[in-house]
């Protein structure tokens, strides 16, 4: 994987298959963080201070520190191999945005869906959406400092996941560990392509 700090502008020739992925989630949960820390390019991000009009429209429990919002998406990229690079966008986390998914989910391998655990019940309904969609997905769990540990059954069941779903355990602000979530989903895509590709065979 190539490093943030020698990564160049321009894309090896090396590169067979750009892959689009969206980084979805709650509002506050660190979507705009994680794209930031793993993205080999300076980011792109359409983020806007808060302002009173917020007031009782997003709900700030947890993430009192919190003083922007993303009100279109935010785009990285990260290079995984000399042959796969991954396009990543960020998605607004407010059910009032939820309307621009539907031009960034459309082409995208899988999805990534950030959760808080201080928040989990936000959750349910972002993941309800990529059910309605039927589109692959992992769990990132962002480790906020204050964030009370679960261990990943008591997750599962309470998110109500699929025993295939991946669920990693990461830190958003983290290169590394970020980028650990994203091979998590993109792993998880490929095995599930290859499980599925034997009964479109027959």
């Amino acid at each position: 994987m190539v490093s943030a700090g020698s990564a160049d502008r321009y894309l090896p020739d090396t590169v067979q298959q750009a892959v689009k992925i969206p980084v979805v989630g709650a509002f506050g949960v660190g979507k705009t963080t994680l794209v930031g820390s793993v993205s080999e390019i300076e980011p792109l991000r359409t983020e806007e201070v808060m302002t009173q009009a917020s007031v009782g429209v997003d709900d700030l429990a947890g993430a009192s520190r919190k003083t922007t919002t993303t009100v279109a998406m935010d785009f990285g990229r990260i290079t995984l191999s000399s042959r796969i690079v991954l396009y990543l966008f960020g998605t607004p986390g407010q059910r009032r945005f939820w309307d621009l998914w539907e031009g960034l989910l459309e082409g995208a391998l899988g999805v990534l869906v950030v959760i808080d655990t201080r928040r989990l019940e936000d959750s349910f309904d972002v993941l309800e959406q990529l059910e309605l969609r039927r589109m692959p997905f992992a769990v990132a769990v962002n480790q906020f400092p204050d964030s009370q540990a679960y261990d990943s059954r008591e997750l599962r069941d309470a998110l109500d996941l699929l025993e295939e779903t991946p669920i990693v355990m990461c830190d958003a602000r983290d290169r590394s560990s970020a980028a650990e979530a994203l091979i998590t989903l993109v792993e998880h895509v490929l095995a599930t392509d290859a499980l599925r590709t034997p009964e479109a065979a027959s």
